[in-house]
């Protein structure tokens, strides 16, 4: 399928949505910070095995009459064992105790099975937060150095700016909306880097090539082309993975929403980004086609020489 939209027309326009949004993304992190899952905050986790399945809103009525507070009811498995999760930042875990007596005073007709009751500390939660940042700040890093020698130095820049822009606008979503951030999101975010680093080396590889072979064009009809005729594959690939994403988001259960939400939602970004975040800094970089030439092996004049 051809294409012959004229994006780099509306590209100040998008840049300056973007400029936008990223500000705004900054501020509500800096101001609001993200809603921390217990993985980061603390909290105890216990898992339990009914005998027969019981409504996930009664057990958190339960709980919340007999002075549990900020904690989460989901199914785990199957429909008949449950996980819950709760803030708890001082007992040692003594809270997964009181969970369970109460769970058992609560369901005295049914058998029930403590299955494990775990524990994650401040302190841990700290460092896995610190940890899982600069695993991201490394990805970035490598991915800087890799298109930097695949490519060109001006591709490397406009991809880890897009990569940066991707994820801090979905971070900036979750928190302005208050969504819990744990370390499925954290695993979700590194999943769409790589998503968008391929979109991005995609459309990358198409420019270059046009900058080599196109003649007679200008820079923004070089770009212009070169996303028009990557366009099929990357709404193809955007649109089979968000059907994927959209049935794990409805089907998959409590536990994965939050990956599943941050991966839909860094396809949406990261599409646009791959066409409109890439080629706006290269053109404000003012790429031409001498940045992308094959320099010619030495003695080649010589060698065409009768």
């Amino acid at each position: 399928m051809n294409f012959s939209i004229p994006f780099m027309k509306y590209r100040k326009i998008a840049g300056l949505a973007s400029i936008i949004i990223f500000i705004l993304a900054i501020v509500s992190l800096s101001f609001r910070g993200l809603s921390l899952g217990l993985d980061f905050s603390g909290g105890t986790l216990v898992e339990v095995a009914f005998e027969e399945t019981v409504p996930l809103e009664d057990i958190r009525t339960n709980l919340a009459s007999n002075g549990i507070e900020d904690f989460q009811v989901v199914n785990f498995g199957t429909e008949t064992d449950v996980l819950i999760k709760a803030a708890d930042k001082v007992s040692q875990g003594r809270l997964g105790d009181r969970i369970y007596e109460i769970l058992a005073n609560e369901y005295s007709n049914q058998d029930l099975e403590l299955k494990r009751v775990e524990f994650v500390g401040p302190q841990i939660g700290s460092e896995l937060r610190d940890q899982g940042g600069l695993g991201m700040l490394v990805a970035l890093v490598m991915i800087l150095l890799y298109v930097a020698f695949r490519f060109q130095f001006k591709f490397a820049i406009g991809a880890v700016i897009a990569l940066a822009h991707d994820v801090v606008i979905v971070l900036g979503i979750f928190s302005v909306v208050g969504w819990d951030f744990d370390l499925t999101v954290m695993a979700a975010l590194l999943a769409v880097i790589g998503y968008s680093l391929n979109d991005t080396i995609v459309v990358s590889d198409r420019m270059r090539e046009n900058f080599r072979t196109e003649r007679g064009l200008e820079p923004v009809e070089i770009v212009d082309k070169s996303i028009n005729q990557t366009l099929s594959r990357t709404l193809i690939t955007s649109l089979t993975t968000l059907l994927v994403l959209f049935s794990l988001y409805i089907f998959g259960g409590e536990l994965i929403k939050g990956f599943s939400l941050a991966l839909i939602l860094g396809i949406f970004i990261g599409t646009y980004s791959s066409i409109y975040v890439v080629a706006n800094m290269l053109l404000s970089m003012s790429i031409t086609q001498e940045d992308l030439a094959v320099p010619e092996p030495e003695g080649a004049e010589f060698d065409e020489m009768p």
